[in-house]
């Protein structure tokens, strides 16, 4: 009888286990903002996208996704389970992988921008090395053209390069505006002729510039290009110049200026650019990785 008891209380607190499918198939809604762009991902048809949905809204007893005029569009339960749907999804993939022998290895030499390095790119590098801890990264900072060059001649195995917007060899991962960047409440916006800070003179952002300076009949003088994010900075900081960067990347202590003050600059993409002949086992993994982690980016802007 007590035994019968005890039995009895425990299925009572039993947990139900989450069925990994229904999160992958949420997690890649989430992330397309669109079930039809997820049954394309996932090779199924939409309604079984919508389906499986419907089953882990009832496992869960929430409501995940609403529609508005853009599309599905996360509610708060969605939007709480998000985070920890990619994490659970990642244990997973991470124990099969093992378990199986099947764990990423080896090297991967990844050419990143000096501006995306430790902005935008920052916690997509921090998950891979989590997510791949048998792989050797070897990062390679440097200028899109350059970044561009090192990937042609195989010195590196993937890149992720800025370009203005447009057709592209590359995949879109993001698009971002590109801005005039200032000392907070400076002076060097006003100075003539306009005092510029570049990070190099191969900056993929310059020949857009130096356009955008040559057609507002703007005077201007080079403060720095030396190929350091961090001078650049400092420059910028201490009111000596002014730079331009993507709005993502601006620090919070400089200011975003106006186009009443500067003209007008372009709008850029950041492409993730893989070689011409078949990728390495662990730059497929970090190109994977980069694609979630931008599509996470887009999702909480």
């Amino acid at each position: 009888m007590f035994d019968m008891i005890c039995i009895s209380i425990y299925n009572g607190k039993m947990i139900r286990d989450l069925d990994t499918t229904l999160v992958r198939t949420f997690v890649t809604t989430a992330d397309k903002a669109s079930m039809t762009a997820a049954a394309n991902a996932l090779h199924l048809t939409q309604g079984a996208v919508s389906q499986q949905i419907k089953r882990l809204e009832e496992v869960l007893g929430q409501i995940l996704f609403e529609r508005d005029r853009r599309g599905l569009r996360l509610t708060r339960s969605g939007e709480r389970l998000l985070d920890k749907g990619r994490r659970l999804l990642q244990l997973n993939d991470e124990i099969m992988a093992e378990m199986s022998g099947k764990a990423v290895a080896g090297q991967v030499r990844i050419g990143v921008p000096y501006d995306l390095v430790g902005t935008l790119l920052q916690p997509v590098l921090k998950t891979y090395a989590e997510a791949c801890p048998q792989v050797e990264i070897s990062l390679v900072c440097a200028s899109s053209p350059e970044l561009a060059a090192a990937l042609a001649a195989g010195t590196i195995d993937l890149a992720i390069i800025e370009e203005r917007a447009g057709p592209t060899a590359g995949e879109c991962l993001a698009v971002d505006r590109l801005v005039w960047v200032g000392a907070r409440g400076g002076s060097a916006r006003s100075k003539r002729p306009l005092p510029v800070s570049m990070v190099a003179d191969t900056c993929a952002f310059r020949p857009a510039v130096l356009t955008a300076l040559g057609e507002h009949g703007l005077d201007w003088r080079t403060v720095f290009e030396n190929g350091n994010i961090d001078a650049t900075t400092a420059t910028v900081r201490s009111d000596l110049a002014v730079t331009t960067w993507l709005a993502s990347t601006v620090p919070t202590d400089l200011d975003i200026l106006s186009d009443a003050d500067l003209p007008a600059l372009p709008n850029f993409s950041v492409n993730l650019h893989l070689p011409k002949h078949a990728a390495a086992p662990a730059a497929e993994a970090f190109a994977t990785h980069i694609r979630e982690g931008l599509a996470r980016y887009r999702q909480a802007a």
